[in-house]
């Protein structure tokens, strides 16, 4: 579990973390080294998850030695799968990191959302359901992992 702190708030629970890979995780396909560090910390305490709606293999050959789940979503149906497994999990315990329309619905119902703005594009719905706006997904992921930028960027 990974506590969320919000000032002048309850600190947020954090079990699952759920990133989207094209574009936010990813770009052009490859995953930043310090990205699968990252994972990796998050990894051991939290469930990580990556959601793709790409080629199999190129996820799995992109997260080598990453430990996270790949689950994969249908073009089409990303929006309402998404939506689904963070309904599943449960909202409150579930942080989201996305940048696309199709991340939109899951990061207005996350207890964190945090949208990536990425080289290949970011959806403004992305941004509007978001609680926090970073600029590449090494500050998102950092975030997460340290708790002083949590109480500067949550605060009320």
């Amino acid at each position: 579990m990974i506590a969320i702190q919000r000032p002048g708030q309850a600190p947020l629970e954090i079990d699952f973390i759920l990133i989207d890979f094209e574009g936010t995780l990813a770009s052009d396909r490859h995953v930043h080294p310090k990205a699968k560090d990252k994972l990796n910390l998050l990894a051991r305490r939290a469930k990580v998850r990556v959601l793709t709606i790409g080629e199999k293999t190129t996820a799995e050959e992109a997260l080598k030695r990453v430990n996270a789940e790949i689950l994969y979503v249908n073009q089409g149906e990303a929006s309402r799968q998404k939506l689904d497994l963070l309904r599943q999990l449960g909202p409150s315990k579930t942080a989201v990191i996305g940048n696309g329309f199709d991340d939109a619905p899951m990061m207005g119902e996350a207890g964190l959302s945090i949208c990536v703005i990425s080289r290949e594009g970011t959806s403004m719905e992305a941004m509007k359901n978001a609680h926090l706006v970073v600029s590449n997904v090494l500050d998102a992921l950092d975030f997460i992992l340290k708790p002083l930028r949590q109480k500067a960027a949550l605060s009320e």
